[in-house]
């Protein structure tokens, strides 16, 4: 239940970001109940590593429970769609991610919620996906790679967490770029496809580097690329995309996670949640966790994560409409 003056319940939305600064913090508002994080995904991922770390914060600065539930399939839709039906009290979250909230609204024909539907509030990490083959390839970089499934096309498969997420589209561009063929088998999440890879179902993914990086330490599989346009501090020996291949110059793919409400939840709350996001990123925790990973940390205030969140829903719908790339929800 909000803790809000009659006022402030009679406004809209959209008519709260025109208060003072100081009017939304003086609501304070503070959930009264046990709160949730949806997680679109199987547990093992970058969103679910991610959501595990913020819950014990929350939990802790509000004095209620918090819990992480997993709802993974069709690319993350099926737990956002769970999201947008919630009631728009603060008390279901999203921990969403560039496939469902961005990639998503221009690839797939028929999505259940519209790009309107949820209420960006903080960022939690961002980072580069790694191309990570299994150790029987024989291809110790990518030129290597691209020369093995030219000459096999159509033989090899490549996971991701699912259709439509960033690791499948960055799969879809790598492929279109350099002329090869594989065959894409989607997951319920970062997690089983990594396991997949390890066991040598499939040959090779582009994984999250924020969740991928154990095993590539572990020497489970073998990394020969980054997606983003320069090195990533983790890896420094592992190239860009774009370094090694003409066709690859213009290469650059990053990934992103972060909270999300129902839209029609008062801004109070998100401003909130963002504030509690701030102090959770500034902890020594949370900073050494993204540096292990290889990530970085994606925080912002409401608006300049929904700016943010804007700007990628635009970029991949013309990269997806360039490429005349259309799916139906599984």
């Amino acid at each position: 239940m909000l803790r809000l003056p009659r006022r402030a319940a009679l406004l809209s939305p959209l008519a709260l970001p025109f208060l003072a600064p100081g009017a939304a913090r003086a609501q304070d508002w503070r959930p009264s109940q046990p709160i949730r994080i949806v997680v679109p995904a199987a547990p093992g991922g970058t969103a679910d590593i991610s959501a595990r770390l913020l819950a014990p914060y929350l939990q802790a600065h509000y004095g209620q429970n918090c819990v992480v539930e997993n709802r993974s399939g069709a690319g993350g839709v099926i737990g956002t769609a769970e999201v947008v039906r919630a009631a728009p009290d603060g008390l279901t979250l999203l921990l969403g991610n560039i496939g469902p909230q961005a990639i998503g609204l221009s690839l797939f024909r028929n999505l259940p919620y519209g790009r309107d539907a949820l209420l960006p509030v903080c960022g939690t990490v961002r980072g580069p996906n790694v191309l990570v083959v299994h150790p029987s390839i024989p291809a110790n970089t990518l030129p290597e790679l691209v020369a093995h499934l030219r000459k096999n096309p159509g033989k090899l498969s490549y996971g991701s967490p699912g259709v439509g997420q960033s690791p499948h589209l960055t799969g879809v561009w790598f492929n279109q770029a350099t002329g090869t063929e594989a065959i894409h088998v989607p997951f319920r999440g970062a997690g089983p496809a990594a396991m997949e890879l390890v066991a040598g179902n499939i040959q090779y993914m582009w994984d999250n580097l924020t969740s991928g990086i154990t095993q590539i330490r572990a020497g489970r599989v073998r990394a020969l690329a980054v997606s983003s346009a320069d090195r990533n501090h983790q890896l420094p020996d592992i190239p860009a995309a774009r370094e090694t291949m003409p066709e690859l110059a213009s290469f650059d793919v990053n990934t992103w996670f972060g909270i999300f409400l129902p839209a029609a939840t008062p801004r109070p709350v998100a401003e909130s949640l963002n504030a509690a996001m701030k102090s959770w990123h500034e902890t020594e925790e949370v900073k050494a966790r993204w540096r292990e990973m290889g990530g970085v940390s994606l925080y912002g205030t409401t608006d300049q994560f929904a700016a943010f969140v804007n700007g990628e829903i635009e970029k991949w719908g013309v990269v997806i409409r360039k490429e005349g790339l259309q799916l139906e929800v599984g």
